[in-house]
């Protein structure tokens, strides 16, 4: 395929080879704030594309709020016929979209320029968009000290109230971090390029925006590919489907015997390693690079922060979890050293980020929800964990809650395509089905055996993604990958 660029007429490509601030789509529009540039992914390849920003009020209720720059980089189409800006929403929150296409999704992005504009864009207060300072508390989860969810839950809020403090001394409005006014810079992209509307491809996190822009700006949307998605009253999950998910992962376990003889119930094994923990926490020196070893007194909450960081995929980190659970249940704390080596667990201050720490506790959670996660979490393998800090900061600072009403799920006709890993240890199938059930124009494909993190787990999600895009549905309603190996 020939690169767009060459077959500018002479004088618009001048324009854009000296970085012009304007720059032009296939269609004639110009678009404000853009300026070429050669892109190159993390692993060397390199494509024609153009950078740029677009301005917006930090909190569109207050008439005296700030500007941000919300930076993007687009790839234009690489067709004739482009249909609409196709806009990539990150995960988290927090995650960066530009820093997404540079990594492990490099391919789909250039792969879906037949099609129409690929925009990767940094959400507020993501990536280049981000322009309020990490916070750095004074809060610390010392390794030696005894905790439990609900001493956490006091120092995390603790923590929040010093960085509230904090970002509204570096001139942020904290209340300008939710997900309608994120969703609004959707809109507002929109405009900057000049289209009537916009198909929104996004995970996690950003399946919750691409959600709630069909609750706010339906008619804006041309199609939405969404996969492991989370419905608006689903910041928080619900506990007893983190121990379905463990049920399911013994279900893979059984059919490879190997596996079946090393952990052949491995939900037994974690309530009997949580059980030891709490009448009696290791003690153990932890080396670190520098300095004398870190006492650490290892308890059930430190078992489930670590479960609740591995399970998102099924692979080597949920054998790593398995293989520390089947030793500790036989006294052996050597891979509990090798683990706690990696830092991941430390002595080190409490950091906030205001945009992940804003948004989720601006989407927060019904009354109805919590009092369910409460209750499911007094018996469930990794309590109220999962989630945390939330919904442990949920109503610390009222004017930041969206409400009920911005928690009720879109209904609607906009085509929407849901891609579903069945070992999603984040977002749960059922969960998933219940966020777009008011959805009548869905096509849902389940891939079977993968994870949270399934955009490239097989060819044949692209090629289902593709179909959609072309025909606003697909034929696919199930992709099989191999059982999952987790390298123990």
């Amino acid at each position: 395929m020939i690169n767009r660029l060459t077959v500018l007429p002479g004088l618009l490509l001048l324009l854009l080879l000296s970085g012009h601030v304007t720059a032009s789509d296939q269609s004639g529009k110009k678009t404000e704030n853009e300026s070429p540039i050669t892109f190159t992914a993390n692993d060397g390849q390199s494509t024609e594309a153009f950078e740029g920003y677009f301005s917006v009020p930090e909190n569109r209720n207050s008439p005296d709020s700030r500007k941000l720059k919300i930076h993007y980089v687009r790839f234009p189409a690489l067709t004739d016929n482009p249909g609409a800006p196709i806009v990539y929403l990150a995960g988290g929150p927090g995650g960066s979209g530009i820093a997404t296409s540079k990594w492990r999704r490099y391919g789909l992005f250039q792969s879906l320029r037949q099609y129409g504009d690929v925009i990767a864009l940094d959400q507020r207060g993501t990536g280049k968009s981000e322009d309020v300072p990490v916070c750095e508390s004074s809060q610390i989860m010392h390794t030696h000290k005894r905790w439990d969810e609900q001493s956490m839950a006091a120092l995390y809020r603790q923590a929040f109230s010093e960085c509230m403090n904090f970002w509204q001394e570096q001139g942020a409005d904290i209340t300008g971090y939710t997900t309608v006014q994120n969703a609004l810079d959707i809109d507002a992209l929109r405009a900057h390029l000049g289209a009537e509307k916009v198909t929104l491809w996004g995970i996690s996190y950003g399946s919750h925006l691409a959600l709630a822009s069909l609750n706010l700006f339906p008619e804006k949307i041309d199609k939405v590919i969404i996969a492991s998605a989370e419905g608006l009253d689903q910041t928080v999950k619900l506990p007893a489907r983190t121990d379905d998910y463990f049920t399911r992962l013994q279900q893979v376990i059984d059919q490879q015997p190997g596996l079946k003889a090393q952990f052949p119930d491995i939900i037994a094994t974690m309530h009997r390693v949580h059980a030891q923990l709490s009448a009696e926490p290791i003690r153990i020196k932890v080396p670190v690079k520098q300095g004398e070893p870190m006492d650490f007194l290892f308890q059930p909450v430190h078992l489930q922060i670590l479960a609740s960081m591995t399970i998102a995929d099924p692979g080597s980190y949920v054998g790593m979890l398995l293989g520390l659970y089947h030793s500790l249940d036989k006294g052996d704390t050597r891979m509990l050293q090798g683990v706690l080596s990696r830092n991941l667990l430390n002595n080190e201050p409490i950091k906030m980020r205001i945009m992940p720490t804003a948004m989720d506790i601006a989407s927060g959670i019904s009354a109805a929800r919590l009092k369910q996660v409460k209750e499911q979490a007094k018996q469930s393998l990794l309590g109220g964990i999962l989630n945390f800090p939330m919904p442990h900061l949920a109503g610390v600072y009222k004017p930041l809650d969206l409400g009920d009403s911005f928690r009720q799920d879109p209904v609607g006709d906009v085509p929407v395509l849901l891609l579903t890993g069945t070992l999603d240890g984040r977002t749960y199938p059922a969960g998933q089905a219940e966020a777009v059930a008011g959805l009548t124009n869905l096509t849902q494909v389940m891939v079977v055996n993968a994870g949270h993190n399934l955009y490239t787990s097989s060819p044949e999600v692209l090629t289902a993604m593709k179909y959609f895009l072309a025909q606003g549905k697909t034929k696919t309603r199930q992709i099989e990958l191999p059982l999952p190996d987790f390298d123990l």
